[in-house]
């Protein structure tokens, strides 16, 4: 095993090199058989990648302790799921995971029907290939996953206990489905750049491939949320970690992308803009890389005991240099031909607007997450930038977002009239308005959560507004019936749809945010069995404090019953978990969660005549941010699933030296 997995790296690497010479002479010479070859080196390159993968998963599987890898992030004790998640535990492994996901979407590309002959495919691939080859130079070289130990040790060091958790079956793949996805739209960008192709036609291709990482994005934050919510026992869902930054930022850019393409696809317009998003976002998934694998910054996230930072940066900054003199040396054609804003009051300006409010909030967190940097290079002292600069940063920009993606649905193209705005948005207008007297009302004083649940509820109100009159005009030009007229309207412009319900799930996850941070309550208490704690509407009865054993692992457990105004809700048994090869134990929290507030629960302390001290936490609305998230997940798959655009790129050869 030892022997084929290192071949597997070393082939991959002479292939990866031998692949990219092939398509670039094959289409330099536009020379069908090289291009040809190029193809068969990355389907070999993938299988090598594959088999790499297979030989260190059953060397996980089965506990093969000789490999290095194998005996730092796993023992005899681990469960197999966790054994298997090893995988991308460590640097070697995560690396390796990497590679065959950017394989994976180097083959899918390569071979795809729509990419025969189509003049991009080469220099796609050529772009595709030198990720790939850094990676493999990199496995081979410094972060080998088939490095053996000089002794085999009996037992292994087990896996850190964070990370035994449904969150690493889930988490780390779909964030790295998401960081190598946006490789594929930056080498369709460079490549039309090469090309000089400055039309809207390698946007249209890839699309799709945009959607899919952007997806993927979504559902590594959402689920990585999730995870630090039930694991670590603070409380929260997102701590603004350098590391949670670096996979929040390409999803800002990302989304912003997704959202100007429909200006340069429609009126020509923004192509500079666009290209340079695709650069940033691409960038942006290489900074989270260095971040996680430099060690620079303290994050829980990071790999520890790293030397890849260094090589990871000079990768980034080649890269980058490259895409910069691509964008540089094209300008002034991508400027040609370009299309003007004709007022203010459009839905190109919307967009526009969108845009700079989404790379702003990128800037944000990006110049946050840096500055501990900056502040040591200057001043010799490395300033951590903590939750409340986020917090005050981001939340007026939360609600400015919210409130361009409430009216751009309602705005029209070109030019707005007076009219259109007065029909489109008085009862929106009315009914928010209504929502924030009602909150008043209520008692709710703070300005930010009755100005944010207003914009919210405008927002909800203007998107089903559109949906209405659109199965309304469709029911009267075809006297289908309302649903039928619904299910006909949706399917017929996924794109558009999918959008609205994309925005609508938005607008829940912020009703969950806007609600968790404004509202929460937090109390601690120490206290005996058969004792009972009052906080807001709940009463807790600490019943029983109790040991027992999961595996190798000893588990304090503690018994609470919950009531609210008299009713009994149940049991919560929150759990400190004590692991063998660890010296500190893993928090698993006591939860009760309800659609209007979670009821969370932590045992912090425990004393030998069974004394325990909680910490509980109602936190308002928080389910809410994971439904809210299903509906952005379901919009999503929704839009993709719509027709595809027509195939328009311009061919390098004949029919007859197509294969």
């Amino acid at each position: 095993m030892y022997v084929i997995g290192n071949v597997t790296l070393y082939l991959g690497l002479i292939l990866s090199v031998y692949a990219l010479f092939a398509f670039l002479f094959g289409a330099f010479k536009k020379n069908e058989k090289w291009i040809n070859s190029g193809k068969n080196g990355v389907l070999a390159i993938f299988l090598l990648t594959t088999i790499a993968m297979a030989i260190l998963l059953v060397a996980l599987a089965t506990s093969q302790f000789k490999f290095k890898y194998v005996s730092n992030y796993t023992n005899l004790h681990l469960p197999l799921i966790y054994k298997l998640c090893a995988l991308w535990a460590g640097n070697a492994g995560s690396l390796l995971l990497w590679t065959f996901f950017l394989t994976l979407y180097t083959v899918l590309i390569t071979f795809s029907r729509k990419m025969k002959g189509n003049k991009l495919m080469p220099y796609i691939a050529s772009i595709l290939l030198g990720n790939t080859l850094f990676f493999y130079f990199v496995m081979a070289g410094v972060a080998n996953p088939f490095e053996l130990n000089e002794v085999s040790p009996i037992d292994g060091n087990g896996l850190n206990p964070m990370l035994q958790h449904p969150g690493m079956i889930l988490h780390p793949l779909t964030l790295y489905l998401g960081y190598v996805g946006l490789a594929v739209p930056f080498a369709f960008a460079i490549s039309a750049l090469i090309l000089k192709t400055v039309d809207s036609s390698w946007i249209r291709m890839t699309r799709r491939w945009t959607l899919i990482a952007w997806l993927f994005l979504t559902l590594g934050n959402v689920i990585g949320g999730r995870w630090a919510y039930m694991e670590l026992g603070w409380g929260g869902y997102w701590a603004w970690d350098p590391v949670e930054n670096a996979s929040f930022m390409p999803w800002l850019t990302t989304t912003a992308f997704l959202h100007s393409v429909m200006i340069q696809e429609r009126k020509q317009m923004l192509k500079v803009w666009n290209v340079s998003l695709i650069i940033i976002s691409y960038a942006l998934t290489l900074f989270g890389t260095f971040l996680v694998r430099s060690g620079i910054l303290t994050s829980v996230h990071s790999f520890t005991n790293s030397n890849l930072g260094l090589y990871f940066l000079i990768f980034m900054a080649i890269a980058i240099l490259f895409a910069l003199y691509m964008l540089m040396s094209r300008f002034h054609l991508l400027k040609r031909d370009s299309g003007q804003f004709e007022s203010f009051l459009s839905k190109e300006s919307s967009f526009l607007v969108n845009n700079l409010i989404l790379v702003g909030a990128a800037f944000a967190v990006f110049w946050g997450t840096i500055f501990p940097l900056v502040s040591e290079a200057v001043n010799g002292v490395k300033v951590k930038v903590g939750i409340p600069y986020f917090n005050s940063v981001m939340s007026p920009l939360l609600l400015a977002l919210l409130f361009i993606m409430a009216i751009c649905p309602l705005i029209a193209w070109q030019k707005s009239s007076k009219k259109n705005l007065q029909r489109n948005f008085l009862l929106p207008s009315a009914l928010s308005t209504t929502v924030a007297f009602l909150l008043l009302a209520l008692g709710i004083r703070q300005a930010y959560p009755v100005i944010a649940f207003a914009i919210i509820s405008f927002m909800i109100l203007t998107h089903l507004l559109e949906i209405y009159r659109g199965v309304k005009a469709r029911h009267s030009v075809t006297n289908e019936t309302y649903p039928l007229a619904f299910i006909k309207l949706l399917t017929k412009n996924r794109r558009r749809y999918g959008g609205y319900i994309v925005h609508i799930g938005i607008a829940f996850i912020a009703i969950g945010i806007v609600g968790s941070q404004n509202f929460q309550v937090e109390t601690m208490k120490t206290m005996a069995i058969g004792e009972s704690i009052e906080i807001e509407d709940y009463k807790i009865t600490y019943d029983d404090l109790g040991l027992k054993q999961e595996g190798m692992n000893d588990v304090i457990f503690a018994v609470l019953t919950i009531k609210k105004d008299g009713k009994n809700l149940g049991k919560v048994m929150p759990e400190k978990i004590f692991y063998s090869n660890w010296e500190e134990p893993s928090t698993e929290v006591g939860l009760l969660s309800r659609w209007d507030e979670d009821l969370y629960t932590v045992i912090s302390s425990w004393e030998q005549d069974r004394r325990a001290t909680f910490v509980f936490r109602i936190n308002p609305l928080v389910k809410w941010i994971w439904f809210g998230s299903f509906i952005v997940v379901i919009g999503t798959i929704f839009a993709l699933f719509g027709r595809s655009s027509k195939e328009i790129v311009p061919k390098y050869f004949n029919s007859r030296q197509v294969v």
